[in-house]
């Protein structure tokens, strides 16, 4: 468990259930001031509620929402230090031909889109005040081997994963940008997959935030870290190797 102590101001999206609201939570716990966002009003209180802190509503894939949200966040808490970009749904049931374009395409517009707004909004206030980190909720979706049906989800994952790494070597140096799996968490989304699955553990993926909102892994910027199946403390210490061999990277192997 991390104990790393944090101050100042994050920004969590879909933070009304679930891993988002688990790493408000945690957090908050850290010593962080924290904002919640999330599609209805009633989500949003109760965890900001819970943590003592800021509620916000809306869709994470409208522009003007985002910018109200980070508007706000950093005039009632103060300059955001920590984005979560967190907020994602599910693939809609049905096979890919037969499910609407528009829901299909709703998948893309949160898990991605939502993903560029969030970081669009917070980064020139990072680069001017010199200091700042994000952390993108990923999934192991983006690179394991895919089953039938339900390609929106995986899709999007795959983009936000490799959104990450590119912002992160555009940021290079100024706003370490960072791509987490949480692990098959058990959530709302994923209930449906039943009693037998390997779930992980959930506090991980909140401890891992944490870890990575110290600072301690900033050399890991841009890597893809996984809650469970990575030893961050080990990461670190073997940080040099790691960017040597391009470790922890979703790359083509022929």
């Amino acid at each position: 468990m991390s104990s790393d102590r944090l101050d100042g101001v994050a920004l969590v999206t879909g933070g009304g259930r679930g891993i988002g609201a688990s790493i408000a939570r945690e957090l908050t716990e850290a010593g962080m001031r924290v904002a919640v966002t999330a599609r209805t009003r009633k989500q949003a209180e109760a965890v900001a509620g819970e943590i003592g802190g800021l509620a916000l509503v809306g869709d994470v894939s409208k522009r003007e929402h985002v910018e109200e949200w980070v508007e706000r966040t950093e005039k009632d808490l103060g300059p955001i230090d920590l984005l979560a970009a967190n907020a994602g749904i599910g693939s809609p049931e049905g096979a890919t031909w037969e499910v609407s374009a528009e829901d299909w395409w709703q998948v893309l517009e949160v898990n991605v889109l939502g993903v560029h707004l969030s970081c669009r909004a917070v980064i020139p206030g990072m680069l001017e005040r010199g200091r700042g980190r994000i952390v993108i909720t990923g999934s192991g979706s983006a690179y394991l081997p895919g089953g039938a049906g339900q390609t929106a989800y995986p899709t999007s994952k795959a983009a936000a994963c490799r959104y990450g790494e590119i912002l992160a070597n555009e940021l290079r140096d100024r706003i370490p940008v960072f791509v987490i799996s949480p692990g098959l968490v058990r959530t709302d989304m994923t209930e449906r997959f039943g009693d037998d699955m390997p779930w992980t553990p959930p506090e991980l993926a909140p401890q891992l935030v944490r870890v990575l909102g110290s600072g301690r892994a900033d050399t890991l910027a841009g890597r893809y870290l996984h809650a469970e199946h990575d030893d961050i403390e080990n990461l670190i210490r073997r940080a040099d190797e790691v960017v040597e061999k391009d470790l922890n990277a979703i790359r083509l192997q022929r």
